[in-house]
Formats: C-alpha cells, sequence, structure tokens
C-alpha cells in the first residue's frame, strides 16, 4: 500500500495550484487524472482582475491579484517555461458615455492599479473603434497548453501522477483517511470543475454548467499583438491566428461545438473588425459556476476526509492561488474558511 497525505483528483488550475500548495508545505500527494482537456485546457486564457462589461473589480481582485502574480512568475521559474505573458487588454468604447464612465471606475481605490485613466486612439485600420479604447492593467495572457504540458510532464518526473480515468467506486472512506486502490491518504481533494457533477460524492445542486465556445480565426492583416475586448475577447495566438470569444451558455454540461454559439461569436467579431479573416476551428469546454458566483471550498459533514475545491467559474486563474492557500490552512490548520467560499452555505 502507497502510504500519501492527499490524493488529488483533476489537474486544471485548481488541482495545479493544490498540487504546488501541498509541495511548497511538505506534504505528500499523488494526482489521478486521464489528460482529458477539461475548461482550463478550453480557455481563453485571459488573467484580468476587472469586470469590463462593468467597468468594476473582480471579487476580492486587490486580495487575489498580487497571490497569483507571484504564484505564475515563481511556476514559470521552476518549470522553466514562460507561460504567463504579461499584456494588456485593450477595451473598445462603444460611445463617449463608456469613455465617461471608465474615467470614473479608474478613479476608485480599487480600480486605480488596473484602470489606465489614459485613453488611446486607435491606429489600426483593421478594428473598428472610432471612440478608442481603455487601457486594463495588471492583466496577462496564460498558454495554457504549455503550463498543462509542462507540469503534467513535471508530475510524471516526480512519481506524483497517476494518468488514468477516476474510479469513484473504489474510494473506500475509513474514520481517519481514505483507500483508493493501492493508495491510502489522509484525504481525497476533488478537483475536477464540470466534471464534479459525475461525482456520486459531490453535492450537484451547488453546481451550474456554463458552456463557453470560441472559434479560431485566420486573419492576416489584423495585426493585434494584445489581448482585444469588445464584445468579445480576440486573442492572439500567433502567426496570424486569433482566438475570438467566449459565449455563455447556462446549465448546459455538453462540450459539443455548435452553430448557433459560431454564428453568435462571428456577429458580434464584425461589429469591430474590418478585414477579412478565415474561420479554421472552434471549441467547446464548461465553467463551474455557482449561483452567488463564488468558490467551493470544503467537505461534506457526512464525509469529512472527501473535500471539493471547485466553482472557480471564469476566474480561476485569478483566485486559485489564494484559494489553494485557504483550502490548505482549513486542512491543515483548521482554520475556518470563510462562509462565502464554503461548499456547506449552499447545501
Amino acid at each position: 500500500m502507497i502510504e500519501k497525505d492527499y490524493i488529488i483528483v483533476g489537474l486544471g488550475i485548481a488541482g495545479i495550484t493544490l498540487c504546488e500548495q501541498l509541495q511548497n508545505k511538505g506534504k505528500s500527494f499523488v494526482v489521478i487524472d486521464n489528460g482529458a482537456e477539461g475548461s482550463t485546457a478550453k480557455s481563453g486564457g485571459v488573467f484580468n482582475p476587472t469586470v469590463l462589461k462593468r467597468f468594476t473589480a473582480a471579487w476580492n481582485a486587490s486580495d487575489f491579484f498580487p497571490v497569483a502574480v507571484n504564484f505564475y512568475k515563481t511556476l514559470s521559474d521552476k518549470i522553466g517555461e514562460e507561460f504567463f505573458i504579461k499584456t494588456p487588454i485593450l477595451r473598445v468604447f462603444k460611445s463617449v458615455e463608456e469613455q465617461n464612465n471608465w474615467s470614473v471606475a479608474s478613479d476608485k481605490k480599487d480600480l486605480r492599479q488596473f484602470l489606465s485613466s489614459e485613453f488611446l486612439k486607435n491606429k489600426n485600420p483593421a478594428v473598428n473603434a472610432p471612440f478608442g479604447f481603455g487601457k486594463v492593467l495588471g492583466t496577462a495572457q496564460i498558454q495554457t497548453d504549455i503550463l498543462l504540458s509542462e507540469y503534467r510532464n513535471f508530475l510524471l518526473k516526480t512519481n506524483n501522477l497517476v494518468a488514468e480515468v477516476f474510479q469513484y467506486k473504489d474510494v473506500v472512506q475509513k474514520e481517519n483517511g481514505v483507500i483508493y486502490k493501492n493508495i491510502s491518504a489522509k484525504k481525497i481533494i476533488f478537483a475536477e470543475g464540470a466534471k464534479a457533477i459525475e461525482n456520486p460524492f459531490f453535492p450537484k445542486q451547488t453546481l451550474i454548467g456554463n458552456k463557453g465556445e470560441y472559434v479560431i480565426i485566420y486573419a492576416p492583416e489584423l495585426k493585434i499583438e494584445t489581448l482585444l475586448k469588445g464584445p468579445v475577447y480576440v486573442i492572439p495566438l500567433g502567426k496570424d491566428h486569433y482566438k475570438v470569444g467566449a459565449t455563455y451558455s447556462r446549465d448546459d454540461y455538453s462540450v459539443d461545438a455548435t452553430e448557433e454559439a459560431k454564428e453568435e461569436i462571428l456577429s458580434k467579431l464584425k461589429t469591430f473588425i474590418n478585414c477579412p479573416f478565415e474561420l479554421v476551428g472552434q471549441t467547446a469546454g464548461v465553467r463551474p459556476t455557482t449561483k452567488d458566483h463564488r468558490p467551493l471550498l470544503g467537505n461534506l459533514i457526512e464525509s469529512p476526509n472527501l473535500v471539493f475545491f471547485n466553482g472557480l467559474g471564469s476566474r480561476g486563474f485569478l483566485m486559485a492561488p489564494m484559494l489553494s492557500e485557504i483550502l490548505f490552512n482549513y486542512l491543515e490548520k483548521e482554520t475556518p474558511l470563510p462562509k462565502e467560499m464554503d461548499i456547506t452555505r449552499m447545501l
């Protein structure tokens, strides 16, 4: 029997931050993950501490932001790959009213560090932005393919990864721990994202699947190097390719690309892009969201050794590093979870 402190199920951004937290604190662990692409892999990889629809700060952004930036810098150094590319977001203004709203927002205490008070004029003939742009600071583009593949390789080299589909039927709960096949551990932490709806131990009523779709375009004349936010995001992928989206489909757990989403994205894209482009791909993923837009941490009273780290929604890259620390302190130091994060609030 292999003995570990923890078993982690899932290796998206939640699982990765948990691994780092445990390793940095000297705890032993093993990850069970089959490599199937989840919401982290399918996301746009946009690291953004603001809500650009309303010009507000994301929930707890001032706390999450510095922890996350330091985490990604440290992890990039550790795996020897720069996947956290600091890149400003240019928010397309639709009107003078939006310019005025931006000016007011940029003067607020919680937004000064993120919203530049200077307006930028549009100099790109391929972009339709007569009112110019607002510049978001502190943002980045996370190259999820590099992060996921390199971290997976790291865990394989250190013998911390079992590459297989997790079998819930093989979980045996004991008074002082759990057993999974030939592994004995104090606790199992499920960091599965939307796949948690297949988990018989997970309270499914706490999670809402929010399907997001992107299209991939080839646009040689577009020449955008930063993240561009109009009605949809335009995310540079290199070699004149861009990821564009995303859609939001509530209560949808399917991962099939749809014609409806494609038409919605392309219709919005054409409102602020003036150049020709070629559609070369489409992808879909499911964000693990909640009714109150807050994460799901902790365990159920009846199963104290089965722990959940979920509900990160579209802000997972921003929140996960600090949330993993909060969860670790709950598990190892018995520090109470904040009520707005505790999974039992939804029961």
